[in-house]
């Protein structure tokens, strides 16, 4: 079984955490589940199989599941210190060579076929309004081609 802390909001004092959890079985089946845990208790929220489960499968899941997410959904977050700010950006390079990491992850993305401002954005820590700046800095110091062709 594995599960994945994907999103939290806050609200006030009281958190709410979605979870994906996965179990993968010897014989090729799959349990993917959506939990979420919002005050004291953990919530199934959605929950595909393959093969489908049957009914009295499905009616049994919660009693089976209760136990492994509880283990890692609530105690890894009452034991865990205050979060650091999220907001923080990796320390990296400024000016010229901040622009040159933009260009190099812009072509790399492209190359790829994922999206460019998203890859820049991972790469630099900047909003996408930011990354697109960075971008067009990059374009006016000769590191990407122009957007368009100019007649």
């Amino acid at each position: 079984m594995s599960v994945r802390h994907t999103w939290a909001v806050r609200e006030g004092d009281a958190t709410t955490s979605w979870f994906d959890v996965r179990w993968t079985f010897a014989d090729g089946a799959r349990i993917d589940a959506l939990a979420v845990l919002c005050g004291d208790g953990v919530r199934i929220e959605d929950v595909r199989a393959e093969p489908a489960l049957s009914l009295d499968d499905l009616s049994v899941l919660a009693e089976w599941l209760e136990d492994p997410l509880f283990e890692a959904c609530v105690r890894p977050f009452a034991a865990r210190p205050p979060a650091a700010p999220r907001r923080t950006r990796p320390a990296g390079p400024g000016g010229g060579e901040e622009r040159r990491l933009a260009a190099r992850e812009y072509r790399a993305a492209r190359e790829e076929g994922a999206d460019p401002v998203l890859a820049v954005m991972r790469a630099t820590g900047h909003s996408r309004s930011r990354s697109l700046r960075l971008i067009g800095r990059a374009r006016d110091d000769g590191l990407l081609p122009p957007r368009r062709a100019r007649r």
